[in-house]
């Protein structure tokens, strides 16, 4: 009878060693990295009607595509993507916005340009970037870095201010006054493109009907902070594959 019990309290150890690694196993699987995927570009009939704000002269489409996440379909974007690290990268979103009117018998859709997408390639997490002062009408954004510079209006919306903001960090790297700035009387664009300067670090802002200005940026340590939870490090492949088409005009 002891040599049986003694047997069966061995087993039971071998047992709960069994389930113990297999659930370590599971543990590792649930850690993997993330499948990241943009997918491809499709146009869409764009125009100021539908996005007042984003809407730039001569545009009469948009580039969209999606953004795939384990193989399910999590958000649209559009433009160019920008690497920040090696597992993250921004984004700016595409948002499909229903414009029907209450009665109509069919929804109506447009297409709008949204804010910025941080997008953690390890975790599959992705979080909308606040730019401070950032107004989609006139703020185009120039990455270097984990660095984004724009041309920002101000609340009152009487201000033109070059702006340089950086990932994970509450306060603006750079906030100067450009020129006094009114949505009616201001040339479009109201600024031209920002243009970066790698050695030394430098920013140039142009104004509508302004010279040009340069500012020094004293870089610093990166300090956007990458949740390693949910990932083992590695980096997933993020190479653009044929995605679902995007979804049917008018519907």
């Amino acid at each position: 009878m002891r040599v049986r019990k003694q047997f069966f309290l061995f087993a039971s150890a071998i047992f709960a060693l069994v389930l113990a690694g297999g659930a370590q196993i599971a543990s590792a699987a649930a850690r993997k990295s993330h499948s990241i995927v943009l997918g491809v570009v499709h146009h869409e009939p764009y125009s100021q009607q539908g996005d007042p704000a984003g809407f730039q002269t001569g545009e009469t489409s948009l580039p969209v595509r999606a953004l795939i996440v384990n193989g399910h379909l999590k958000d649209w974007t559009t433009g160019n993507a920008h690497d920040i690290t090696e597992r993250s990268f921004v984004v700016r979103r595409a948002v499909r916005l229903n414009n029907s009117l209450p009665g109509d018998r069919r929804q109506q859709w447009v297409w709008q340009r949204g804010p910025w997408l941080l997008v953690d390639r390890v975790t599959g997490r992705v979080t909308a970037v606040k730019l401070l002062d950032y107004d989609p009408q006139v703020s185009r954004v120039a990455w270097f870095r984990d660095y984004a510079a724009y041309c920002g209006v101000t609340p009152s919306g009487k201000s033109l201010h070059a702006m340089v903001e950086q990932l994970g960090v509450r306060k603006s790297v750079l906030t100067k006054k450009l020129e006094a700035f009114g949505r009616t009387d201001f040339p479009e664009p109201a600024c031209a493109p920002v243009v970066w300067q790698r050695d030394p670090v430098r920013v140039t802002f142009h104004a509508a009907g302004k010279d040009a200005v340069t500012y020094s940026i004293a870089p610093g340590s990166a300090v956007l902070v990458e949740d390693s939870r949910g990932g083992n490090g590695q980096t997933p492949d993020a190479t653009p594959a044929a995605v679902p088409a995007a979804p049917a005009k008018g519907k």
